[in-house]
């Protein structure tokens, strides 16, 4: 099959990782087109409109008119424009998927969409977390994935120094209780002096991933699912905490099969305390949480076991 993922900015590197990973396990030609750079991530660029000249932008309207299926991500859709082109007049006889990835518009207004693509007769609708299938019913839940077996992505335990580095990484603050996080380590300073908070804020990809690595523990959110930043930090053997409300981990071991998850559930300020105290204060039961998040991302939530749901997904498209 020949694929062609389309959408302004890569969605958390999304598109770049499920590309790589298509490469690695399969036999598929992928394609990522993108439109613009928005942060200082430095995800990697295929078909990055803006960089294209002549040859690039030849080479972009051979792969729109070969590709056997469109991969429209986020509120990207085939009037969107790619330069000098759209996908629109390349439409026949391709399959085509929107994947949705918590954008804000979406979330705002997912009664647009929906409209939008029972109006098209589109069906093949794909959510990057479970929470968002409330709000595209019909779609299909497809996880984000990790390269776990990268360096990058593996545990690198790093010297005592007395220290014990608490990991956020959040893209938005406002999205991510990231104040939360901060009055809890305000509160608890005096009580663990050893704390030492590694805000990631707005820094190239390679570099949060290698300030996270060298944590000891990690906090996403606490908006009842999870992001990508708890995926690196798992598969990377930190605890992670996060607020995962019951309905999506029951969706989770629903999806994966599996029993308990890795993560350290907090729910709200207070409980944010209590977990930070509890593993910030015992080495023991972090590295024992660290050693599960790792063997999670191993052996469930692997790359190789996604892109076969991702390429059996593809393969079943009408």
């Amino acid at each position: 099959m020949r694929i062609v993922m389309i959408a302004e900015n890569d969605p958390a590197g999304v598109g770049s990782l499920l590309r790589s990973a298509l490469a690695r396990h399969t036999g598929h030609v992928c394609r990522l087109v993108t439109t613009q750079t928005r942060y200082t991530h430095a995800w990697e660029k295929d078909l990055h409109v803006p960089d294209l000249d002549a040859a690039g932008r030849d080479e972009l309207e051979s792969v729109l008119a070969s590709a056997d299926i469109f991969h429209f991500h986020m509120l990207a859709d085939e009037h969107m424009p790619l330069g000098h082109l759209t996908a629109a007049p390349f439409l026949p006889g391709k399959r085509l998927v929107h994947h949705h990835h918590g954008h804000h518009v979406f979330r705002a207004q997912p009664e647009v969409f929906q409209k939008k693509y029972r109006e098209l007769g589109r069906t093949n609708l794909l959510v990057s977390t479970p929470d968002l299938l409330h709000k595209l019913p019909g779609a299909r839940w497809q996880p984000n994935l990790v390269p776990e077996h990268l360096t990058a992505y593996r545990p690198c335990p790093r010297r005592p120094d007395g220290k014990v580095r608490l990991a956020h990484s959040p893209t938005r603050k406002d999205l991510k209780n990231t104040d939360d996080l901060l009055a809890v380590c305000r509160e608890l300073a005096a009580e663990l002096p050893q704390l030492e908070l590694e805000l990631i804020d707005d820094v190239p990809h390679v570099e949060c991933l290698a300030r996270k690595q060298a944590c000891d523990l990690a906090f996403d959110h606490m908006q009842g699912y999870y992001g990508m930043a708890s995926l690196e930090a798992l598969s990377q053997g930190l605890p992670v905490i996060a607020g995962l409300d019951d309905w999506n981990s029951a969706t989770i071991r629903g999806y994966f099969d599996c029993g308990p998850l890795p993560w350290v559930v907090a729910r709200d300020r207070q409980s944010l305390a209590a977990a930070v105290r509890r593993l910030v204060g015992d080495t023991e039961e972090r590295t024992r949480i660290g050693s599960i998040s790792r063997t999670f991302m191993e052996t469930v939530w692997t790359e190789a076991r996604l892109i076969v749901d991702l390429v059996r997904f593809y393969e079943n498209l009408a």
